[in-house]
């Protein structure tokens, strides 16, 4: 038997299958998705298996055979295989990096180099040095280099020497970076006359050892050493004895580390669906059990906020149960999965498991073991949870599917929502796409049910839209107002507060009911300048200005981590008259501070999240009233829900709106309408103020309505007039270099080779229909220079339905010697959602 391996080099020259034998023994342990270790290039590297086959090319004097099969079960199913070879060709990426992105962190392998005596070596005749360090390495009978360099500090010289002359022999060993966790267990002897008979012959003054066998006897379950010692006060010592006597057995048992172990989930029944919910339900039912005769059903469920989107997840993941197949739950944010793992977890208990980069290495991975151990039907987690390694996987849902959360921002640069979308294809799965303000992406792909079997979009997916557009109980959606700045500040008001929200606030504090505030910016002030000479701070790095954090009296770069401390005077002109300009959370929990004596405020940002367990320790605080006001950034937004929060504060919407970005309007619209979602979304009624500098724009006119469909028409008319997508396609090759010229001419070839490439395919395609395309720049990134690197762009924008992803990648390899002699970086973005 032979198999295709993926080898953990990220290289160009890697970058395809090898071949390799497997020796008989190792043949019943090998599948598609193993992980496997390899002789390559003098040394043994982690692979994956791709491909099984009975016959190969390689000549048989050359062909390997596989080292070892590093797992009990292969970490890879079949649909993830063909998932990574998918992701590889669309994101213009090597195969092993997808591989990797879709194992947990402990499955990445870290080498040991070990060492061993050659065995017909003759030490006498090695110098004295070498002999001592030979003869060690010995006694030890293998050794890792890194422990005999520190036994022998200063003999690097002498042990370079034995290996060169290969007197020790180095082996490469490939280790997990985390190992399974076990517990001591105390099993007692399952015939209780062994015990009694023991007890009998024990003498009195081996008291402790007599209360022990006495407790067991009362007692016949196993229990773990610590739990032992702890509640009879016995020593190691004191159980040994028994061991050796046979009275009871001691042997660790593998336990698996549970993140959510001293929580208790109150459990929950399903509720009773609205009109609306059950019509959306049926609907779902029918994808779910026609999934067979399609491959995969895209469903995009657009519901207002507060209209029952989770309850009607919950319903359709236990109508998947019952078929016994199993579901994903994607979140966007960390801060969304506490109240989501209490939900999931109060309705279907222990066979949900958790997935998201907050957990410890140690708690991912055996999450991820419960889930491949089949323990575990129901996977909830940020976008990574989409490789949950499930095999009978029928529903993928993805909640918020808007958010650009789901875009990873490092290599592989994936979506989400399209890695779902070809997961549910490879597997005949369902995929539901809910959000109260769809992308326009999904939104112009999808069809309302009525238009469903007549009427599909002209390109791209289809898409069956399901309409949820009234809050459960017929709540009204809270009234929003927008307060415009410039006329606050025209009246002598100066504060970051609008009288509006300041009375707002006070009233609420009155009446004891919470509060949401929102402001995008972490930190206590967005930049600092001298008022004597102009002089800004930036980061000597990166082309950016510093942000101010009171709390540490620290400036810092938000983009590489540049800290300076707070200036007393100006660097330029020596002058004291340093003024912080902008407002940052810090600064609005200040002033709220300053403002209402006694306020409770909770500040959530990315500053008070970086604990373990710290989004969940602030929700759950505010969710017992312990705070009058939870502020924050964006995290607080969307998803949350309080049944007291009746005031939802935006103190200035207008930071997303003029970036360089032509999403800048849909992000807008989309975080004041989740934001306005938090308020009365129970039976206390809302209000929400939304303070602004640019009232009239639609974004925000259009947010104040609660109006998707008007917002999503004009938005679409605007993206059609300027070509931008959904009407088309986008790469971004982002090119970056010490020296700017240098940067700048590696860029002009590569907008050059783009060209030719894509005129060449544009030509070989035509008879399959018009590829139209146009290469942008280059031109100066946003953001010119990072991390001491000048940056340039160039952009490939197009539409049709060539194999543009092949033609991108001929052009980059066409590149590649000139990018090594040019020595410059080039990052590959395909659909990318940040363009700084």
């Amino acid at each position: 038997m032979f198999v295709e391996v993926i080898v953990d080099v990220p290289a160009k020259q890697t970058d395809r299958p090898f071949d390799y034998r497997v020796p008989a023994a190792l043949v019943p342990m090998v599948e598609i998705g193993s992980r496997v270790g390899v002789p390559f290039a003098g040394r043994v590297l982690q692979a994956f298996v791709i491909g099984i086959k009975s016959q190969t090319e390689v000549p048989a004097n050359k062909i390997k055979d596989i080292s070892e099969v590093l797992d009990p079960y292969p970490v890879l199913t079949p649909d993830l295989v063909e998932l990574s070879e998918w992701m590889s060709h669309k994101y213009l990426c090597s195969r092993i990096s997808c591989i990797l992105a879709m194992i947990p962190s402990a499955l990445k392998a870290k080498y040991e180099r070990r060492l061993s005596v050659r065995p017909d070596v003759s030490i006498s005749e090695l110098t004295q040095s070498e002999q001592e360090i030979a003869a060690w390495v010995q006694a030890k009978k293998e050794i890792t280099l890194e422990a005999l360099l520190e036994q022998f500090a200063g003999s690097a010289g002498a042990i370079r020497r034995l290996i060169e002359t290969d007197v020790l022999l180095e082996e490469r060993m490939i280790k997990n970076r985390m190992k399974a966790k076990t517990q001591r267990m105390v099993f007692p002897a399952e015939d209780v006359e062994l015990l009694r008979e023991t007890l009998l012959h024990t003498s009195k003054q081996a008291a402790r050892q007599r209360e022990l066998l006495e407790y067991f006897m009362a007692n016949p379950a196993p229990i773990s050493l610590s739990e032992l010692s702890a509640q009879l006060r016995v020593s190691t010592a004191v159980v040994q004895s028994l061991a050796e006597k046979g009275a009871v057995v001691v042997k660790d048992i593998e336990v698996l580390r549970d993140p959510y172990a001293d929580r208790h989930f109150e459990p929950s029944k399903p509720l009773r669906l609205t009109e609306e919910q059950e019509s959306v339900f049926t609907q779902m039912k029918k994808a779910l059990q026609e999934r067979e005769r399609h491959s995969g059903t895209p469903i995009l469920l657009h519901g207002v906020t507060g209209s029952g989107k989770t309850e009607v997840y919950l319903q359709i993941i236990a109508e998947c149960l019952q078929r016994g197949e199993e579901a994903i739950v994607l979140v966007p944010e960390i801060s969304l999965t506490p109240q989501m793992v209490e939900r999931f977890k109060g309705r279907f208990g222990d066979r949900v498991a958790v997935l998201h980069s907050r957990l410890s290495g140690g708690e991912r991975y055996d999450e991820w073991r419960k889930i491949r151990r089949r323990q575990a039907q129901v996977v909830v987690g940020a976008r990574s949870a989409i490789f949950a390694p499930l095999e009978k996987l029928s529903l993928i849902i993805m909640d918020e599917e808007h958010e650009s959360s789901y875009k990873q921002e490092e290599t592989p640069k994936y979506h989400a929502r399209d890695a779902a979308l070809e997961r549910a294809r490879l597997q005949r799965a369902i995929v539901i796409l809910g959000s109260a303000t769809p992308s326009l992406e999904s939104f112009r792909a999808s069809v309302p049910l009525q238009k469903w079997s007549t009427d599909h979009p002209e390109d791209g997916q289809h898409v069956l839209r399901l309409e949820l557009p009234h809050r459960v109980g017929n709540r009204p959606l809270p009234k929003v107002q927008v307060v415009d700045m410039r006329g606050e500040l025209q009246s002598g008001n100066r504060s970051m507060f609008s009288r509006s929200l300041h009375k707002a606030i006070e009233e609420r504090i009155e009446r004891r009911e919470q509060i949401v505030l929102m402001l995008n910016r972490r930190g206590f002030s967005t930049f600092v300048m001298c008022r004597s000479c102009g002089y800004v701070a930036n980061c000597p790095h990166c082309d950016i200005s510093l942000t101010y954090h009171r709390h540490t009296k620290h400036i810092r770069c938000h983009y590489c981590g540049y800290t300076e401390r707070e200036l007393e005077k100006c660097p330029s002109c020596d002058s004291p008259h340093i003024r912080y300009f902008g407002t940052g959370t810090q600064r609005v929990e200040e002033e709220l501070v300053k403002l209402f004596p006694g306020i409770r405020v909770i500040r959530m940002d990315v500053d008070t999240t970086t604990e373990k367990g710290s989004h969940e320790k602030w929700l759950r605080k505010f969710g017992q009233k312990q705070a009058d006001v939870l502020l924050g950034t964006q995290m607080i937004a969307k998803g949350l829900d309080f049944p007291d929060v009746t005031l939802v504060g935006v103190i200035a919407a207008d930071t997303v709106l003029h970036l360089p970005d032509f999403r800048s309007a849909e992000r807008t619209f989309q975080l004041l309408t989740q934001v306005a979602g938090r308020a009365g979304r129970h039976e206390l009624p809302g209000e929400v103020i939304i303070q602004t500098y640019a009232p009239e724009h639609y974004s925000i006119e259009l947010a104040k309505h609660h109006d998707y469909d008007s917002f999503a028409r004009k938005e679409l008319q605007l993206r059609h007039l300027r070509d931008y997508p959904p009407y088309c396609r986008l790469v971004l090759f982002t090119i970056s270099h010490e020296k700017v010229q240098t940067a700048l001419r590696f860029s002009e070839h590569l907008a050059s080779v783009l060209k030719e490439t894509l005129d060449m395919t544009a030509a070989s395609q035509k008879e399959r229909g018009a590829l139209r395309y146009e290469v942008l720049g280059p031109v100066a990134s946003p953001i010119p220079k990072l991390k001491d690197r000048y940056r340039f762009q160039c952009m490939v924008k197009y539409r049709g339905t060539g194999d543009v992803s092949s033609a991108l990648k001929e052009a980059l390899e066409r590149c590649e010697e000139a990018a090594k002699s040019f020595q410059v970086q080039v990052a590959t973005d395909v659909d990318p959602y940040i363009l700084m």
